[in-house]
């Protein structure tokens, strides 16, 4: 009896770790989300009982609190369960949530961490979020908070890093443009790059500023999931 949770990582399945892969091959079952790449799926034992809990704008198949409570349910039969999450569990990922429901009902767990889309997409569009001469800081914020909180803890025009990565904030790009432009520091001319399923053949970058950036994104019909980057770095390896 145990529950993995499983990092897929960003898009490209080579991209899992082999401790992922390894632990994919041993699952009686796996739970899986819609951001994986599904060839993963291909390693799994013919035996393994294969259920998608994935989650799209407005279509969820399961809501969070029934996904926690199948992986108490699946791993109480005595079975090995494979939680795979898109990036790693722990980025937004509701991985935290999950082992907390595990922990208050005694159910063994590991976590093996994934490859963030955080970090792994700006990287193969060529746009390195560091850079000694220009970037010495980042800051990864989602643009989709939950919906029954309180109070919004993120406040795009408050953040002081270098270089500013969004993660599922397409939907709202309009309003995040408005808000990253309210600090001092940013203007119009601020470079931003979206990139639409990275690290996969489908790859789709648009760079812009923060004064065109959205006209460039109607433009080009770009659809979510994606990956926002903002700062000097999105045209560094440009020149």
């Amino acid at each position: 009896m145990k529950v993995i949770l499983v990092g897929a990582g960003p898009g490209d399945e080579e991209l899992i770790t082999l401790k992922g892969l390894k632990a994919i091959k041993s699952g009686d079952v796996i739970v899986y989300d819609h951001l994986i790449n599904k060839r993963l799926l291909e390693y799994a034992r013919k035996d393994a009982e294969l259920i998608y809990v994935g989650k799209r704008k407005g279509k969820h198949s399961y809501r969070q609190e029934d996904i926690n409570k199948l992986l108490v349910e699946k791993a109480r039969e005595n079975k090995v369960v494979i939680r795979l999450k898109g990036g790693d569990p722990f980025v937004f990922g509701r991985g935290g949530e999950e082992v907390l429901y595990l922990k208050r009902h005694n159910i063994p767990y590991q976590v093996i961490p994934g490859i963030t889309s955080a970090i792994a997409v700006p990287e193969v569009a060529g746009i390195p979020l560091t850079h000694r001469k220009i970037s010495t800081s980042f800051t990864v914020v989602t643009g989709h908070e939950a919906e029954d909180k309180e109070e919004k803890q993120v406040r795009l025009r408050d953040l002081n890093g270098d270089t500013i990565v969004i993660l599922m904030g397409i939907t709202n790009l309009e309003k995040h443009v408005e808000e990253l432009l309210k600090h001092p520091r940013r203007s119009e001319n601020t470079p931003v790059a979206i990139i639409t399923e990275g690290t996969t053949e489908r790859q789709k970058v648009v760079k812009g500023t923060l004064g065109d950036i959205v006209k460039k994104a109607r433009e080009s019909n770009i659809k979510p999931p994606g990956v926002i980057v903002v700062g000097e770095v999105v045209n560094i390896l440009d020149r």
